[in-house]
């Protein structure tokens, strides 16, 4: 295990991000059958770690969870790196990548994500590629909504067993 995941998110961690992967995974697979949504038949979600921060550790220590669809051996793109991307853009502007590329332009640098979709929600950033941008957008708003509540959920559970006070947690 890497030394910066011991300084990562207590509440969503790997295990709540595939949980939350996991919850949506229904809505998406769904939606991705649809080629209106998504015409290539392929996904990647990368999901950051929300408790480290840029200039704390490099990107790649911050990637918490990657997940793919469909046959990589298939792919007709590098869904992953463009996942990667967003998901890059999306972690040092803390912003989505939508809202960068329309409202931020003036903070793009050489090299950034010119592709939308991945989400800052409430600081947990998912990047996602395959499906059109909005959609993209849509299934990352959902998997970041998941991991939110289902650290909501771990906090309160901590909190009524005493497992959890002013200072961090307890043994």
């Amino acid at each position: 295990m890497a030394p910066s995941r011991l300084h990562g998110s207590h509440f969503a961690d790997a295990s709540a991000v595939r949980e939350a992967i996991d919850m949506a995974l229904p809505m998406i697979e769904r939606a991705m059958k649809n080629p209106d949504v998504c015409g290539s038949g392929f996904l990647y979600i990368v999901v950051m770690d929300p408790g480290l921060s840029p200039g704390e550790v490099d990107f790649a220590d911050a990637v918490l969870v990657e997940h793919a669809l469909g046959d990589r051996t298939q792919w007709d793109a590098d869904y992953a790196g463009f996942a990667r991307g967003k998901a890059r853009l999306s972690w040092q502007s803390g912003l989505g990548s939508h809202e960068v590329q329309a409202t931020r332009t003036h903070a793009l640098r050489h090299g950034d994500s010119v592709l939308w979709g991945s989400v800052c929600l409430d600081g947990i950033v998912v990047g996602v590629s395959g499906a059109h941008p909005w959609f993209d957008e849509a299934f990352a708003t959902a998997i970041a909504a998941n991991v939110r509540a289902i650290a909501k959920s771990r906090h309160a559970l901590a909190l009524a067993q005493g497992h959890w006070v002013a200072g961090g947690p307890q043994a």
